[in-house]
């Protein structure tokens, strides 16, 4: 919502400097989100008359100007615009000025052989209009080296206010004053609504669709003559973004951004019949004024005439019945639109425009009477013509609301002691009606006794986000200020605090942790990808009827997307060695599922005098990360198998998954598959992995303290077994089988070396493997040794293996 500082001042009488505007904006909730001066780029720029206007010597479509800009020292300016010519009086800019429109530092140069100094201006290079055929031309009485700024009255801050969704009635600069006269920042002026003296019979319109549009007035003027707007409500317009168009279409922009009132104006010669507001029909189509058609249906209400629908109800007027310049007659509609019809509507075509936005969050419903009129006195005064009777089909939704509300409420829910006087010069300021006493005395046994004070509200119609007595205290501490709620801290209960996170919280903690003391960083992507991304992992199950964007369309069935994305974005900005996990969830038809990803890219290791080229990331890397992951989140790393059949995310063969048993998998990992990658403008060796954090079986809860801790009495005995097995052999399922051959001496098993050349057959490989034994009350014989080696080998057999002499 923008508005300038002058347009805010005719709707609040006050001597506050901007700062304390601003200031107090942002202490009532209503963010300024920035402030621009226009005046601030255009110091440079002056009045200045032309003197004389040489044909250029060298140039035909160029003139040399002897400039006056003030200070009794003519500048000579070569200059090519058509209308320069002696005795003109425009704006000019001085040496070292920068132009507004395309950062340009103006300074002495020659031009075709010819010095000049400085330039003399269009409208389009000030960006104070789109016009560039000539330079500016003002009037003969403008003082010359006066700041143009200044004396074209463009020293007026334009102000930017986020409003919030359930504040209507700040959508117009009037209830932003209103606000602000209730913060005690001045006084808020009176609207004067004119009397209109209609003559003849108002327009032919109705309301069919009582729930869509409940209240349809309007009013006609004929003979008017359309033309440009005044130059006030011109400059208004553009200083906040507003393209002004022409007196009639003006006027309803103005009055909207005014007084939060949407209206729309008719050329009536392309109306065949009344107007009816109704529902659509099935293939009904409407050109708008945005230049796009749209298809109607049955759920959106239209403004439509015995033959056409002219108008989007509430959105967007249609192109072929708007003002034009050659209209004469016209029809004025100021009507109430439902807010939840406007918001359906505006969601099925996905058309947003500035009525949209005010009507989906409620126009003041009482104020069509006045709104229509405020108009039709500014077309009357602007264009001329004559008004005719109003005609007001259906009733709006205009009854007021009352709420009981007892001041002490706003101590006890808020904490903020407030006067009850101030209270209600605050709820009285913002429009609301108070009923009952300020304070309440009766006497009992003749002793005057305080009792409590109980007011009757009655909520002001353009406030429908107004629904309690909460929302009462919400209205006076905002204006209080909400930095004067006290901080109070809760309640200690006595004793040893109680642990609040759940089990899963702790895990997702330890997880956390882990992952960046490893040096990876963390991610925080959207929950929602786009389509093709989610296509690309498999597709989702929950896809959003109405996204933000469609690149947020899908709830994500895999963190991988958003990962890749970050890491592109990485990778565009010259990082070198990307290493990136997100914990969050992914989301399916059976419910959301704990996750934990990661990628890994670029560079494991720099380029070095000791190691040579740079070292990229492989997929015993993410085997790596998932291992020392899945054991921060408890789950039972030693007993993990290894299996391939990763998703088709990853590359064949340089991937694969660890499981509980051949169905329960706990994670994926390995080298991304190369199309995805591609996908992802990713290039080189691209690593990642995926935790099932659901997947990981909770710890039984024995209800015992653990046994403390007893190490082993006697030292721990290693072997080296060598086995020479068949390449199509895991080397996970020969550890494994060892370590099973006997249960209770073999504490740990592990693969450290892998070999294959010279002294294996082709097709087989040679696996050593390191056992640890731990003996227990006494030391092993050695016949306890040779019978668990002869076991080792004899379950390496099983699988095809034999002891390599």
């Amino acid at each position: 919502m923008k508005f300038t500082l002058s347009w805010l001042k005719t709707h609040l009488k006050t001597d506050a400097d901007l700062a304390t505007i601003l200031k107090t904006l942002n202490a009532i909730g209503l963010e300024v989100e920035d402030v621009e001066n226009p005046a601030e780029k255009l110091g440079a720029f002056k009045i200045a008359k032309v003197l004389t206007a040489e044909r250029h010597p060298q140039a035909d479509k160029l003139q040399v100007l002897s400039v006056d800009h003030g200070d009794g020292n003519p500048l000579q300016v070569v200059c090519g615009a058509p209308n320069a010519r002696a005795g003109l009086i425009g704006v000019f800019g001085v040496e070292g000025a920068v132009v507004p429109v395309n950062g340009m530092v103006l300074k002495k140069t020659a031009i075709r052989g010819v010095e000049s100094n400085g330039m003399m201006c269009s409208t389009r290079e000030l960006e104070l209009g789109d016009d560039h055929d000539g330079i500016i031309e003002l009037a003969g009485d403008a003082p010359v080296g006066e700041v143009y700024a200044n004396w074209a009255g463009l020293n007026d801050p334009v102000i930017d206010v986020s409003i919030t969704p359930n504040r209507q009635d700040c959508m117009g600069v009037r209830g932003i004053a209103r606000d602000l006269a209730a913060a005690g920042l001045g006084t808020l002026n009176a609207i004067i609504v004119p009397e209109i003296a209609g003559v003849g019979p108002g327009p032919d319109v109705r309301t069919d669709d009582v729930d869509g549009c409940p209240a349809f007035f309007a009013r006609s003027v004929k003979g008017v003559t359309n033309g440009a707007s005044p130059e006030w409500m011109a400059r208004r317009l553009k200083a906040i973004g507003q393209k002004p168009i022409s007196a009639l279409v003006d006027i309803t922009n103005y009055i909207m951004i005014d007084l939060g009132r949407p209206l729309h104006v008719y050329d009536m010669a392309t109306l065949k019949g009344g107007l009816v507001a109704r529902k659509g029909k099935t293939g009904e189509e409407v050109l708008a004024l945005n230049g796009k058609t749209y298809a109607i249906d049955e759920t959106m209400t239209v403004i439509a005439d015995d033959e056409a629908v002219h108008d989007i109800g509430g959105i967007m007027g249609g192109e072929h019945s708007g003002a034009q310049d050659g209209t004469t007659d016209v029809l004025i509609e100021c009507a109430y639109f439902t807010p939840e019809r406007i918001a359906v509507t505006g969601q099925k075509l996905a058309l947003t425009s500035d009525a949209r936005g005010r009507f989906e969050r409620g126009v003041d419903p009482a104020f069509l009477d006045n709104g229509l009129s405020i108009a039709t006195s500014l077309v009357m005064t602007l264009c001329g013509g004559t008004a005719s009777e109003a005609t007001r089909a259906g009733t709006p939704p205009a009854t007021p609301r009352t709420v009981a509300y007892a001041p002490d409420q706003c101590l006890a829910l808020a904490g903020v002691d407030v006067p009850f006087d101030t209270q209600r010069r605050i709820l009285e300021s913002l429009g609301f009606e108070v009923e009952g006493e300020s304070s309440g005395i009766e006497y009992q046994d003749g002793v005057p006794v305080s009792v409590p004070v109980s007011w009757t509200i009655t909520v002001p119609t353009w406030r429908r986000d107004v629904d309690g007595w909460p929302d009462i205290v919400e209205e006076v501490v905002r204006i209080v200020g909400l930095d004067h709620v006290p901080s109070t801290p809760l309640p200690r209960v006595p004793g040893v605090a109680r642990p609040t996170a759940t089990a899963e919280q702790l895990v997702e903690r330890r997880v956390r942790r882990t992952a960046a003391a490893r040096g990876l960083a963390e991610a925080i992507n959207w929950s929602f990808i786009s389509e093709k991304e989610a296509a690309s992992v498999g597709g989702g199950d929950w896809t959003l009827a109405n996204p933000i964007s469609e690149d947020l369309k899908v709830m994500r069935p895999s963190l991988l997307p958003g990962l890749l994305s970050a890491t592109k974005r990485n990778v565009d900005r010259s990082a070198t060695s990307i290493r990136l996990f997100e914990l969050g969830r992914r989301y399916f038809k059976q419910g959301e599922r704990a996750t934990v990803g990661f990628v890994l890219a670029g560079e494991k290791t720099a380029r070095s005098w000791q190691s040579g080229k740079a070292q990229p990331f492989d997929a015993f890397d993410a085997k790596g990360e998932v291992i020392a992951l899945l054991a921060a989140a408890g789950a039972p790393v030693g007993n993990l198998q290894s299996m391939g059949e990763a998703s088709a995310a990853y590359h064949p063969g340089q991937s694969g998954t660890l499981r509980l048993g051949p169905k329960v998998v706990l994670a994926e990992y390995g080298v991304l598959h190369p199309s995805l990658a591609k996908q992802f403008g990713l290039s080189g060796t691209v690593v990642a992995g995926e935790i099932f954090l659901d997947a990981i079986p909770a710890k039984r809860k024995s209800g015992f303290m653990r046994a403390p801790y007893a190490p082993p009495a006697l030292q721990a005995v290693k072997r080296d077994f060598a086995f020479l097995v068949p390449e199509a052999v895991e080397a996970d399922a020969l550890v494994r089988a060892v370590k099973g051959a006997d249960k209770k001496a073999i504490v740990d098993a592990r693969l450290f070396d892998v070999f294959t050349g010279p002294g294996v057959d082709e097709g087989h490989k040679s696996l050593a493997v390191e056992i640890t034994l731990q003996p227990g009350e006494k030391s092993f014989a050695q016949e306890e040794l040779d019978a668990i080696s002869a076991a080792v080998v004899k379950a390496a057999q099983k699988l095809g293996a034999s002891l390599r002499g």
